[in-house]
């Protein structure tokens, strides 16, 4: 077996293999996310009292609140309610971009660096 580039088997071969395998996969990953922009998730809180959607930017883009959920004397629980249904909005476009790019990278956090 021929030693190449360092020492290593195979050479500049598989540097420029390695190379082609990474800019494929940054031009994958580069493609997801601007389909994730697109792509929306829902979540609610107060068993559906508030709703919210959120895109995969992770941006508000809609708040929906029934009107039994609005009590003028309990205005910290309509608070709470809609805190809690836009963090699981939020948790919810993590957990989908996380699963986009997990297809792409085979499961391997790659840190930021794509």
């Amino acid at each position: 077996m021929s030693k190449g580039f360092r020492g290593m088997p195979g050479g500049m071969g598989n540097m420029n293999q390695m190379l082609k395998q990474a800019q494929k996969m940054q031009a994958d990953m580069q493609k997801a996310q601007e389909e994730l922009v697109l792509r929306t998730v829902e979540a609610s809180a107060g068993g559906g009292a508030v709703s919210v959607r959120v895109s995969g930017k992770k941006e508000l883009l809609e708040v929906k609140i029934a009107p039994s959920a609005v009590d003028p004397d309990d205005v910290e629980m309509l608070e709470d309610l809609i805190m809690s249904a836009v963090n699981e909005g939020l948790r919810k476009a993590d957990d989908m971009a996380a699963n986009e790019m997990g297809k792409i990278t085979g499961g391997m956090n790659l840190g930021g660096l794509f």
